[in-house]
């Protein structure tokens, strides 16, 4: 099964490089199923049900999401007639679910968010609760196990990498907004510390550059924006599994109105 993957798309700018380039992408490079992080796909901040809708019907299959995932309270309500997951490791009491099972081309695949600890919302230990869930998809067969590892520190998803390299398919990392260069398979498992995001290239993480420039000068926080016009991105990886394993895997990009191509291909070691 061919899986295609974005990271955190961010506002308008982020949607709009997703609907006119999806279909041409599922199509080139034979995708099967789609897995996008939404935490920042309105005004940058959450997911609105108008939002989720349009994005559905671009071809998403299943959203994940991270600590924004809770910006707009209509997102309770959506969990439950949606595919959207929230990071597995928010409280029990928290609404909504941090892994998917969806049936690919006749086989089980599980889709897990998680969240890191740096900088983050108060969260359980990411690291014991990922390690009793993969134990509990294998008891059950589930070789296919795909992770979207939502954290501020490269440290946290290069030992979570560490931890699950040879037990899970992928581990893909999201939140920071800045795509990395390491996208390496070792024991059949992919890793990249941060896919990067799909929005305004030209700002700050997706955002207006006025609000973080100040934020730095002044050290007094004010409301992000994401700019209405700005140079655009689309990022995302490809991965290729077969029987739990990553036989091909690639980052994609686009700027703007070009085509999409190939910006690099995993090492394998």
């Amino acid at each position: 099964m061919k899986i295609l993957y974005f990271a955190d798309i961010v506002g308008r700018p982020g949607r709009t490089m997703f609907k006119q380039h999806i279909e041409k992408i599922k199509k080139d490079y034979k995708v099967d199923f789609v897995i996008a992080n939404i935490e920042n796909a309105s005004h940058g901040f959450g997911l609105t049900k108008k939002n989720a809708k349009e994005l559905f019907n671009s071809e998403i299959d299943v959203m994940t999401g991270g600590n924004h995932s809770w910006d707009k309270k209509e997102i309770v309500e959506m969990m439950e007639d949606f595919p959207i997951l929230r990071p597995l490791n928010y409280p029990k009491s928290a609404p909504g679910n941090g892994v998917g099972v969806y049936e690919v081309l006749d086989e089980k695949l599980a889709v897990i968010n998680l969240m890191g600890y740096y900088g983050m919302p108060m969260v359980d230990n990411p690291f014991t609760m990922i390690e009793e869930k993969v134990k509990k998809l294998n008891k059950q067969g589930i070789k296919n196990i795909f992770i979207d590892f939502h954290a501020e520190a490269t440290s946290e998803k290069n030992a979570l990498f560490s931890m699950l390299k040879g037990r899970v398919s992928a581990i893909v990392g999201s939140h920071t907004h800045v795509g990395t260069d390491d996208l390496t398979v070792d024991q059949g498992t992919f890793y990249v510390t941060d896919v990067g995001l799909t929005g305004c290239r030209d700002g700050v993480i997706g955002m207006d550059v006025k609000e973080p420039q100040d934020r730095f000068l002044t050290s007094i926080s004010s409301k992000f924006d994401v700019p209405k016009k700005c140079k655009k991105i689309l990022q995302a990886v490809v991965v290729e599994i077969k029987e739990g394993k990553i036989v091909e895997a690639f980052k994609i990009k686009a700027y703007d109105e070009e085509e999409v191509f190939v910006s690099q291909k995993a090492f394998f070691e």
